[in-house]
C-alpha cells in the first residue's frame, strides 16, 4: 500500500487502465461515497467507478489516454479533501443489524409534485444505514429500495414524510393503482373545472382596473375558495416541507399565490391599496391547469405497462371437489386445477392437464401467430386462450408468474436512472433554495430602485413560478417511460436504464452462432459409422450420452436417434466441456461426442475422418466426431439455417454503422459458410467462452462500445463483460435472463430495433434536458427584470412541462 504523497488517499492496487484506493475520510458515509462516485463518473476519461463506503475504498476504470493517472490522483485526492472539510450529514439514530437479510422493496407513492418530491424521498431514505439502493421516479410515482431494511419501514419512511406509500408486489395490486391513478386524474380534472369556474370572473374584475369594495369583495370571496378548495392541496405540502425544513415546487407556488392573496387583503378596507387577488386565484389555477394535463401525459407515457397490467384477469374458475367455483384471482395457490374457457385469458402460469386449444403468447413473444397447447404444454398468465378449452394445473401465481416478472422488468427499466440524469438530478436538488434566494433578490432590487412594493412583489412571484424543476425532473423517466414500453411491445424488455443509454453508443456487436443467428434447430444430416461399429449399439450409447445435454448439437443427435427407433443405453456420468462437446459413461464405456479438438486432447487419432469433416464443414454442416473407449467410431454431420431475416438485420445493423463479429464454437469453415449467408465480415472460430471473453474485452481496449448476442450458458461470461448483453430468450426466461436486455422469440432483426429506439430515446432525452435547462435559464432574468406577470409566469411553468412529456411522447410513433 502506498500514499504517493497523497493527503486523503491510499493507493492499494493498479493496473493500466485501473486504479484502487482507499480514502479514509469517504470510510463508512455513503452520501460522500455516493458523490464521489457521481462526480468522477462525469469526467472524460473516467470510464467506471465503484465505491465500498464500508472500507471507503474505490476503484476506478479510465483511459490514460485521456485522463494520465497522476492527474486523476491528484483530482480524486482534492475532491475528496474538499468533500472531508464540509460538515457530515446528520448521523443516522438506526443502525442496520449485521445478519440481516438484502431484500428489495417496490412501492408506488401518492403525492409527488414534482421533482424536488422525488430527490427529498430519495435522499432521506440513503440516509438510512440500512439501505443500499434508494431510486425514486417522480413520473412514473414509483421507487425501488434494496437492502437490509423491511418493506413496512421503508413505508414509514415515506410516509413519515407526507406522502404516502402502497404495495405493488403483484399484478393485481399493480391494477388497483392503475385504478387509483385514473381516480385522481378525474379528481384533477375535477379540481381544474372548479378553480376555473371561480378564477375567470375574478381574473375578468381584475382586468377592469376597478376601486369598487363590494367588487373586491366579490374577488376575495370567489378567489378564497380556489386557493383553499382546489388548492389546498398545495399548501398543505408546502406547509409540511416547511415543517422538515425542506421546499419543493409546492413551496414556490405557496410562497408566489400566498403572498399575493394577503397582499390584497388590505385592499379591502383601503381603496388606495392595490389587490391582486386575480393574481392568486390565477396562479394556483394555472398550476392545477398544468398538472392536469401533465398526468395525463404521464399516463399516456405509461400506457405499454398499464396494458401489461390490465392483462391479468380479476378472478379465476379453480376446480375443487370436482366442482367449479369462480375465486379472486389473488386466493389462487400452486397446484390448483383452473378451468380456462375459450376466449378467457389464463388466469396464472402453469401446465395443461386435460384438453387443448391454440393460444395467443403475442404479449409474451411479440408473434402474432397461436400456438398449439396440449398436455404437459406450459401456459402462461395474461396469454388469451382460441377456441378450445383445457384445465391447468397452477406453477405459479401472484408475484411469481412470467407476466408478473416482465411488469417488475418494465418497471426496473422505467425506474432506473440513467447516467445522463444524475446532472439534472444536482440541478433540481439546489434548485429551489436558489430560486427562492433570486426571488428575495428580485424584491430587494426593485425596492431599492424605488418601485412600489405591489410591482416589486409581482416580479419576485414571477421568479418563483417560472422558475419550475419539474420539466427537468421530467426530462428523462418520461422518454425512459416511453421508451422502454415502446421496447416491450416489440418483444424487448430492457432491464435497467443504463442499457438503455449504454445500448445507444454501440459500434461494435458480437454474436453467438448456433441460437443465435441460426435457428437453433440443428439437424443431423449423415453419419458415417466406422467399419467395425455395430451401428444399433453405437446410437443406443450417443442417444444415452447427449440425453444431459442443453446444447443445440446435443439435441439434435437426441432427436435423430429417437427417429431411429433406438433405446438409450444407461448413463452414469455426464460432463459438459464447454466449446468442445460432452464426456460420458454409458454402460460403462466411456463416450467422448464433440469436435476433433474434444479428441485430440483426449490423445484420441480421428485423422482418418478429418478430410471428410473438412468436405462437411465446406458445405455449412458442422462435423462431430464419436469416440467410445479411446477410439473414433463415427463421424456426424448437423446442419442448421440461418434466421429468417439474419441477412437483413445485419446489414441494416452496418447501416447504422455498426461492425458486426461472429464468435462461435463450431469450426471454422461452417462458422464462414454461415457468416457468408448473412454479411458478416469477422469470424471467430473455435470459440471457447473463454475466448469469447477475452474476444470482448480486446475490442473494448480498442475503444470499442461492444455488445454481446448469445442464448446459452455457453455465452454467460461474454454477455456480463460486454457493454450491453443482449440474450435471444424465450418468454419463461424474461424474468430470470442475466442480460441487460431480452429479445423474446428469436428474432435477431430486434437487435437494430433495440439500437435505433435506444438512439432515438437518447436524442428525445438530450432535447428535453435542452429545452428544460434552456427554459430556466432565458425566463428567469425575464421574470426578474419584470417582463412576466405572475399568471403569465405560472401558465408557462405548467406548460414547460407538459411541453417535455409531450416531447417524449413522440417515441410512440417509432
Amino acid at each position: 500500500m502506498t500514499s504517493g504523497g497523497y493527503r486523503n488517499l491510499h493507493i492499494v492496487h493498479r493496473l493500466r487502465r485501473r486504479v484502487r484506493l482507499v480514502a479514509p475520510p469517504l470510510a463508512r458515509d455513503d452520501e460522500r461515497c455516493c458523490i464521489v462516485e457521481i462526480l468522477l463518473r462525469k469526467r472524460p476519461g473516467v470510464r467506471d467507478v465503484r465505491a465500498v463506503p464500508a472500507l471507503g475504498s474505490l476503484a476506478i476504470h479510465y483511459d490514460p489516454r485521456q485522463l494520465p493517472e497522476a492527474r486523476l490522483l491528484t483530482s480524486v485526492d482534492d475532491l475528496i479533501g474538499r468533500l472531508a472539510a464540509c460538515p457530515p450529514a446528520r448521523p443516522p439514530v438506526v443502525r442496520a443489524a449485521a445478519d440481516a437479510p438484502l431484500q428489495e422493496s417496490s412501492l408506488a407513492i401518492e403525492g409527488l409534485s414534482c421533482a424536488s418530491c422525488a430527490l427529498l424521498i430519495e435522499l432521506s431514505l440513503r440516509r438510512d444505514p440500512r439501505v443500499h439502493l434508494a431510486n425514486v421516479n417522480f413520473a412514473a410515482q414509483t421507487a425501488v429500495v434494496r437492502g437490509t431494511i423491511g418493506r413496512d419501514e421503508v413505508f414509514a419512511l415515506v410516509n413519515g414524510l407526507g406522502y404516502r406509500a402502497q404495495a405493488m408486489d403483484t399484478v393485481a395490486q399493480r391494477r388497483l393503482l392503475v385504478e387509483r391513478e385514473k381516480a385522481r386524474l378525474a379528481q384533477a380534472k375535477r379540481r381544474v373545472v372548479v378553480a376555473a369556474a371561480l378564477t375567470a370572473p375574478v381574473m375578468a374584475l381584475g382586468m377592469a382596473m376597478h376601486r369598487s369594495p363590494a367588487l373586491r369583495l366579490l374577488e376575495f370571496a370567489l378567489a378564497t375558495p380556489v386557493l383553499f378548495g382546489p388548492g389546498r392541496d398545495i399548501f398543505g405540502k408546502a406547509w409540511q416541507m416547511a415543517r422538515q425544513r425542506s421546499a419543493n415546487m409546492d413551496s414556490l407556488v405557496a410562497i408566489g399565490a400566498g403572498s399575493a392573496y394577503l397582499y390584497s387583503l388590505p385592499g379591502l378596507f383601503l381603496s388606495s391599496h392595490h389587490v391582486y387577488f386575480e393574481a392568486a386565484a390565477g396562479i394556483v389555477s394555472f398550476v392545477l391547469l398544468g398538472r392536469f394535463l401533465e398526468e395525463r401525459a404521464k399516463g399516456q407515457a405509461s400506457e405499454a405497462i398499464r396494458k401489461l397490467i390490465e392483462l391479468q384477469v380479476t378472478t379465476a374458475v379453480v376446480l375443487r371437489d370436482g366442482r367449479e367455483e369462480v375465486v379472486p384471482i389473488d386466493l389462487v395457490v400452486v397446484g390448483d386445477l383452473l378451468r380456462v374457457r375459450p376466449g378467457e385469458r389464463i388466469p396464472a402460469d402453469g401446465v395443461v392437464v386435460a384438453g387443448s386449444s391454440e393460444v395467443d403468447e403475442a404479449l409474451l413473444s411479440g408473434e402474432s401467430l397461436p400456438v398449439g397447447k396440449g398436455c404437459g404444454d406450459p401456459v402462461h398468465a395474461g396469454c388469451v386462450n382460441g377456441n378450445g378449452s383445457f384445465t391447468l394445473r397452477a406453477t405459479a401465481v401472484g408475484a411469481d408468474t412470467v407476466l408478473a416478472g416482465i411488469v417488475r422488468l418494465v418497471d426496473q427499466a422505467q425506474g432506473s436512472k440513467l447516467p445522463v440524469q444524475k446532472l439534472a438530478d444536482r440541478i433540481a436538488q439546489r434548485f429551489v433554495p436558489a430560486v427562492a434566494g433570486v426571488a428575495g433578490l428580485t424584491l430587494g432590487g426593485w425596492l431599492l430602485a424605488g418601485s412600489p412594493p405591489a410591482t416589486a412583489l409581482a416580479h419576485a412571484i414571477a421568479v418563483l413560478l417560472i422558475a419550475c424543476p419539474c420539466a427537468l425532473g421530467l426530462a428523462t423517466p418520461t422518454a425512459i417511460m416511453v421508451g422502454t414500453g415502446q421496447a416491450a411491445r416489440r418483444g424487448i424488455y430492457i432491464r435497467n436504464g443504463e442499457a438503455l443509454e449504454s445500448a445507444a453508443g454501440l459500434n461494435t456487436l458480437v454474436f453467438d452462432k448456433t441460437g443465435t443467428i441460426t435457428e437453433g434447430r440443428p439437424a443431423v444430416t449423415d453419419f458415417f459409422p466406422a467399419a467395425n461399429a455395430d451401428r444399433v449399439r453405437l446410437l443406443a450409447l450417443m442417444a444415452a450420452a447427449e440425453a444431459g445435454s442443453e446444447h443445440f448439437l446435443g439435441r439434435a443427435i437426441v432427436a435423430w436417434c429417437a427417429t431411429q427407433a433406438i433405446v438409450p443405453a444407461a448413463c452414469s456420468e455426464f460432463t459438459a466441456i464447454p466449446g468442445r462437446g460432452v464426456r460420458a459413461v454409458c454402460d460403462h464405456r466411456t463416450m467422448l461426442i464433440g469436435n476433433s479438438a474434444l479428441l485430440a486432447e483426449a490423445g484420441i487419432d480421428c485423422a482418418a475422418s478429418e478430410a471428410q469433416a473438412a468436405a462437411l464443414a465446406d458445405q455449412g454442416r458442422t462435423p462431430v466426431f464419436v469416440a467410445v473407449d479411446g477410439h473414433a467410431l463415427a463421424l456426424l454431420a448437423i446442419a442448421d439455417q440461418p434466421r429468417a431475416g439474419a441477412r437483413e438485420a445485419i446489414e441494416r445493423l452496418h447501416r447504422l454503422g455498426i461492425e458486426t463479429v461472429m464468435a462461435t464454437g463450431d469450426v471454422a469453415a461452417v462458422a464462414r459458410q454461415i457468416a457468408r449467408q448473412v454479411g458478416i465480415g469477422r469470424v471467430v472460430a473455435r470459440a471457447t467462452p473463454a475466448d469469447k471473453l477475452a474476444l470482448i474485452r480486446d475490442l473494448q481496449r480498442q475503444g470499442r462500445r461492444v455488445g454481446m448476442i448469445g442464448d446459452g450458458i455457453n455465452d454467460a461470461p461474454a454477455l456480463t463483460a460486454a457493454d450491453v448483453g443482449l440474450a435471444i430468450g424465450s418468454a419463461a426466461d424474461i424474468a430470470l435472463e442475466a442480460a441487460d436486455i431480452t429479445l423474446v422469440g428469436g428474432d435477431i432483426g430486434r437487435v437494430t430495433a433495440t439500437i435505433e429506439l435506444s438512439r432515438q430515446t437518447m436524442r428525445i432525452i438530450r432535447q428535453n434536458l435542452f429545452w428544460a435547462l434552456g427554459y430556466n435559464v432565458v425566463a428567469i432574468p425575464v421574470a426578474a427584470a419584470g417582463r412576466l406577470s405572475p399568471m403569465i409566469a405560472s401558465a408557462a411553468m405548467a406548460l414547460s412541462s407538459v411541453s417535455v412529456v409531450s416531447n417524449s411522447l413522440r417515441l410512440q410513433k417509432n
